[in-house]
């Protein structure tokens, strides 16, 4: 059975603030944001945004949320982008709350999008909550493949080189979870990154039938750590 195994000691940016790791062959590097970096590619992997979700609430159901979660998502993307200077951004699918969310998206938030976008490659893969096309500049594909890695929305149980999101899974050991990223010799799913995003506690059978024994959990926050995955 495949392992997955930290990798060896080296200079990279950001260390203090990720937990690096081979995976299929590559050395990626788990971020304490919930971003995942593939410094030998310069891509930067992040999962179900949400944004608008608190548009979407309050259409929905009249409950209305602190309306800043597009702004400190956004932030926090962007601190990430200007870590790293990635070439190549993936979203992971579920970027938007749901396609009305896309549409009421403001002329401000267009236009930082924008401006994160110039001069790199950007894929929007699609989720469950938006499935249909991003007018908003970059590629929309329903996977993608950069080998040996393959990322979509949705884990698929027979895959190998796998990175997905969709579940937000969380994991701790004491006290209250904390959002993860659950990584076998197999798969690697991504937490939520979105700011008003819950999870699925690492126990559920959703996740332990797809993550092989030995799994970890990354735990996310100022300084990652790696647990045995709690089933």
């Amino acid at each position: 059975m495949s392992r997955l195994q930290p990798a060896p000691s080296r200079a990279n940016t950001g260390a203090m603030n990720g937990y690096d790791f081979t995976f299929a062959g590559t050395t990626l590097t788990a971020r304490g944001s919930g971003a995942l970096w593939w410094a030998e590619q310069r891509l930067l992997c992040v999962s179900d945004l949400h944004l608008g979700k608190s548009e979407r609430i309050a259409r929905r159901a009249g409950s209305a949320l602190p309306p800043y979660e597009i702004r400190d998502t956004l932030t926090r993307l962007e601190a990430e982008i200007e870590a790293l200077s990635p070439s190549t951004i993936i979203c992971l699918g579920d970027s938007f709350d749901d396609a009305a969310a896309v549409r009421a998206l403001g002329e401000a938030d267009h236009l930082w999008l924008a401006r994160l976008q110039a001069g790199r490659r950007w894929i929007w893969i699609e989720g469950n909550h938006d499935p249909g096309p991003l007018n908003l500049g970059g590629s929309h594909l329903r996977d993608m493949v950069q080998a040996p890695l393959c990322f979509r929305h949705i884990a698929q149980p027979e895959a190998r080189g796998e990175v997905s999101g969709h579940y937000h899974p969380k994991a701790g050991l004491r006290g209250p979870a904390r959002p993860c990223f659950l990584a076998d010799g197999a798969r690697i799913i991504l937490p939520a990154f979105g700011t008003y995003t819950g999870g699925l506690r690492s126990r559920d059978p959703a996740l332990t039938s797809l993550m092989q024994p030995g799994a970890l959990a990354i735990l996310t926050g100022p300084r990652p750590r790696p647990i045995p995955m709690p089933r």
